[in-house]
């Protein structure tokens, strides 16, 4: 992936108003979107 490219579609789940959530990214199409990756946050690695 590159910076101003669209990313490929997925699901994933995330953090939202202190419940864990299912989101898609397709459900924020046409909206501003930062997503943040870090690899084995929160395991015992």
């Amino acid at each position: 992936m590159l910076v101003g490219k669209p990313a490929p579609l997925f699901q994933a789940e995330a953090l939202h108003n202190g419940k864990i959530t299912k989101f898609k990214l397709e459900d924020l199409k046409g909206k501003w979107v930062v997503l943040c990756f870090y690899p084995g946050d929160f395991t015992f690695v």
